[in-house]
């Protein structure tokens, strides 16, 4: 199974592809899932010594890792403050102290094994009313309190010398933000693993998992001996493979749309300094420019991970509302893909068994997230769970309705919020 004709599968880096399992082998950790998830976690275990091997059901990146708006965005999909009056101070404080650290672990790997991924630093929340702005001066204090102090505020002014439209009242300029090409980032993390001596397997789904000492991982073709196992699959995991994971998560899809190339004026015209846009709508828009000069545009949200018939007739309108100069501006890529929910909006750390670990649901805030996710159960292997633990002792709540209702409940809640972003209330 080949990626999907995105503008990233396009213009990915040329790499070796990495073959399917034949047989059975041996080694201390199997991880499950070839996004950022598994890769993290398999460079920061290559890295400390650790025989891994990764299991990809499609090719590495295939999944939300490779189709995301490759924005690096800080923190989570919950406020600190929130965090901080739902599960107390020592919680925030251990969270909020890790909240930049994705970040730094993404420009460290571009750094340290020079990938080319087209990394930009700079990243835009843009509020649309009053009372979004003011939740942001808000972040802005919460997150200075842990360590950012790379943020600045922009009032309606200033915002419209960054983006070329008169949409947004304001905004909050993140300089430890930015972004990336988000396949050509997963590809080259997938390279450093191979080159410490790390294995990957791709067209390699894991079909069952066996528990035990050691636990056995089947593939169509092969198997899996591993002291410890990690399920990395997140949206893309299948919810036969391991139940206990899929009850308390859900799959929800976003869309992405990029434009033919715009001219090098036009697309600085439209973002003088090349930072990415997220909007602070619960259903929010996102766009950036990629490195050819395409507008990439993105939002929305379809639960449940239904494929929408007409990806461009679901973006095009927030598209042109945006950028109205661009006029009936030609597309070129069209894709969607699936990211985790959850409950909280909280990612999902834990244990299933002694030696059985899983991460997910970054509730779209997953290419930072994950990052982190892989340095904490690297230091878990290691013998320090402390700060893994602070994310496992989170509540993992199951959504309401059951198998049946929680996609049509959880939309109708979507709606409710909506309508809010729309009222500026």
């Amino acid at each position: 199974m080949n990626h999907v004709e995105s503008y990233y599968a396009a213009s990915a880096n040329h790499h070796a592809p990495w073959p399917p399992l034949l047989g059975t082998v041996h080694c201390d950790v199997c991880i499950i899932g070839g996004g950022f998830t598994g890769l993290s976690a398999a460079l920061f275990l290559t890295e400390a010594g650790y025989d891994v091997v990764v299991l990809e059901a499609a090719r590495v990146g295939f999944g939300a890792s490779g189709r995301n708006g490759g924005q690096v965005v800080n923190s989570y999909s919950r406020d600190v403050e929130v965090i901080q009056q739902r599960y107390g101070k020592e919680t925030a404080h251990m969270l909020g102290s890790m909240m930049f650290e994705g970040a730094d672990i993404i420009r460290d790997r571009i750094d340290r094994y020079a990938i080319a991924c087209d990394y930009r630093p700079g990243g835009i929340f843009a509020a649309l009313n009053a009372r979004q702005m003011n939740h942001l001066r808000h972040q802005k204090k919460w997150w200075e309190r842990y360590g950012n102090h790379e943020l600045e505020l922009l009032d309606e002014r200033s915002i419209r010398r960054e983006i070329a439209t008169d949409r947004y009242v304001g905004g909050l300029l993140d300089r430890r933000g930015g972004h990336l090409h988000p396949l050509n980032l997963a590809l080259g993390e997938a390279e450093a693993i191979r080159r410490h001596g790390g294995r990957i397997y791709e067209a390699s789904p894991a079909t069952a998992v066996h528990y035990g000492e050691p636990n056995r991982v089947k593939t169509p073709q092969g198997e899996v001996e591993a002291k410890y196992v990690i399920f990395a699959g997140n949206a893309y995991l299948p919810s036969q493979l391991e139940p206990r994971l899929s009850r308390k998560s859900m799959p929800c899809g976003s869309q992405i749309v990029t434009t033919e190339p715009l001219s090098q004026d036009q697309a600085l015209s439209l973002l003088p300094n090349n930072h990415c846009v997220e909007d602070c709508n619960y259903l929010l828009d996102y766009f950036r420019l990629t490195a050819d000069n395409r507008l990439l545009f993105g939002g929305g949200v379809v639960y449940g991970a239904r494929e929408p018939e007409d990806i461009e007739a679901l973006i095009r309108p927030k598209l042109r509302k945006t950028f109205p100069q661009l006029g009936e501006v030609k597309i070129s890529h069209r894709w969607s893909g699936n990211f985790l929910l959850t409950m909280t909006r909280m990612p999902q750390f834990g244990r299933l068994e002694k030696n059985v670990y899983y991460m997910q649901g970054y509730s779209g805030h997953g290419v930072t997230c994950t990052h982190l996710a892989g340095k904490l159960i690297a230091e878990v292997l290691r013998g320090d769970a402390e700060r893994f633990d602070a994310f496992a002792n989170l509540p993992h709540l199951q959504f309401p309705g059951g198998r049946r209702f929680k996609v049509p409940l959880t939309a109708m809640g979507a709606v409710w919020y909506a309508l809010r972003d729309r009222l500026g209330v």
